[in-house]
């Protein structure tokens, strides 16, 4: 089992930056992969990044260039830092992890970019 909190989402304007964490209940390292997606009213669940245990990172278009992903394992805590929001960048974010054989969430957290 692994439970998941994020934090550090908010309101924002745009062209402005937030720091997501996602603190995991145990050892990140025997977690195959943790990563983010977002979500809006009335669209699917969309994939933001991923990172493996091995640190290799993994973007979708829209925010590569803008967006890091990182890991902190003394922390048990990956980050997501988010430069250059966009008012489309509006969602919740919710983290991820997957150790075999199953996938887990945690509870999101909202990112609003609006002046």
């Amino acid at each position: 089992q692994v439970q998941l909190v994020e934090s550090g989402g908010g309101l924002v304007q745009p062209g402005g930056s937030l720091r997501l964490s996602c603190a995991a209940s145990k050892s990140i390292l025997s977690i195959n992969y943790m990563g983010w997606y977002r979500q809006t009213p009335g669209k699917q669940r969309e994939l933001v990044a991923t990172i493996t245990s091995g640190g290799e990172t993994n973007y979708v278009d829209f925010v590569r260039d803008r967006f890091t992903l990182s890991r902190d394992n003394a922390k048990n805590t990956v980050y997501l830092q988010m430069n250059s929001l966009r008012p489309e960048d509006t969602a919740v974010y919710v983290c991820t992890a997957f150790e075999v054989p199953r996938l887990y969430w945690g509870q999101g957290t909202q990112v609003t970019v609006s002046s």
